[in-house]
């Protein structure tokens, strides 16, 4: 889907992208960059707001298409922000990454395209779904002991969800308790400026 090596997208678009973008290799490298070459040159208005629209559809893997939809459904709602928040929190994929079950959004993706995930106790392998609060989400049966899961458990065990989602790692089931809820100042994309970038 969003084939482009990571790390360049990372040097591109900054961090908070990709995990790849929150290593310490990765701060010691942008470090030299600037210590070599300087500042980089002032953005204008066009690109800084271009830069916001391709952090957020890189970091939730998703494509033009989908974001410029969400922004347009997102438009008519009294907090435009708040609702494109929510559309790009509760998607089916960002949501099995923010309980833990998948290292990544691509691999949480991908667990859902392979059938691994359930909603209400029915198959879902649509990743773009929307979960709603009162979803209950679980593992399938017949995944719980594949290598993905085996294998991360401990990472899964330790994870912290949102504050929106429970989670029971030991039976990798969760629920949707609540709404996200957006903090301007505690997101690392500035949805003002991708709002600017579509109404161009």
């Amino acid at each position: 889907m969003l084939t482009k090596p990571k790390y360049k997208i990372c040097k591109r678009l900054g961090n908070g992208v990709y995990e790849k973008c929150q290593t310490q290799k990765f701060a010691l490298s942008e470090a030299r960059v600037k210590k070599s070459f300087g500042r980089r040159r002032n953005l204008s208005d066009f690109g800084r707001q271009l830069l916001e629209k391709q952090k957020v559809r890189y970091a939730y893997g998703i494509t033009e298409k989908q974001l410029r939809k969400y922004v347009a459904d997102a438009l008519g709602a009294k907090n435009p922000a708040t609702e494109l928040f929510k559309k790009l929190e509760t998607r089916l994929d960002n949501t099995i990454y923010r309980l833990g079950f998948a290292p990544t959004r691509r691999a949480a993706r991908q667990m859902v395209s392979h059938g691994h995930i359930q909603i209400n106790g029915k198959k879902m392998t649509v990743p773009s779904h929307a979960v709603k609060k009162g979803d209950a989400i679980a593992v399938r049966g017949g995944s719980t002991n594949k290598p993905l899961f085996v294998a991360n458990m401990d990472i899964i065990s330790t994870h912290t969800a949102p504050k929106w989602l429970s989670t029971d790692a030991k039976k990798l089931t969760a629920s949707v308790k609540a709404t996200p809820e957006f903090v301007a100042r505690d997101t690392v994309f500035d949805l003002s400026a991708v709002f600017e970038f579509y109404s161009r």
